[in-house]
């Protein structure tokens, strides 16, 4: 298991959820929920986090259909990882995110918690399943998770 700081990342149309891991990887927790921007503003505060926090590789979760198939939001969440990957300049993989906010909506719920007024917080509890994910998948197989976002793409 590889030891360091990793950000987690859930990205929404509207919202984008980030999570960070422990120096251990071990353990995934929330850390804050990002306004998608059309300019880079949402993509230079995942670089403030990922600096104030020293993390060395970021997980953007990968939405695909249920069948496995690829998506709209598949493409959207591919080209934020390529673009991420460029202007933040620390690797970044890509992760199976399949029902990860609908984990996170369920968690939610069970707790008490209003899903509507708890959409900001959805979005963060989804990037920390999609991080856990990532980490148990890397402690199990002692490989990274996913697959590498290759930062020359379109350079």
């Amino acid at each position: 298991m590889r030891s360091g700081v990793r950000i987690g990342i859930d990205v929404g149309k509207v919202r984008i959820g980030v999570s960070r891991s422990d120096m251990h990887g071990m353990l995934a927790t929330p850390v804050e929920t990002v306004p998608r921007s059309v300019d880079a503003a949402d993509r230079r505060r995942i670089g403030e986090i990922v600096g104030e926090l020293g993390a060395f590789e970021i997980i953007v979760g990968l939405p695909l259909a249920l069948s496995g198939a690829r998506t709209a939001s598949t493409a959207d969440a591919v080209g934020f990882a390529e673009t991420l990957a460029v202007e933040v300049g620390v690797p970044v993989r890509l992760v199976d995110e399949r029902l990860s906010t609908v984990s996170a909506t369920q968690a939610l719920r069970a707790s008490g918690r209003n899903t509507k007024k708890a959409r900001p917080v959805v979005d963060q509890v989804a990037a920390t399943i999609i991080l856990q994910h990532a980490l148990d998948a890397e402690r199990a197989t002692g490989l990274p998770p996913g697959d590498p976002v290759e930062s020359s793409i379109g350079h």
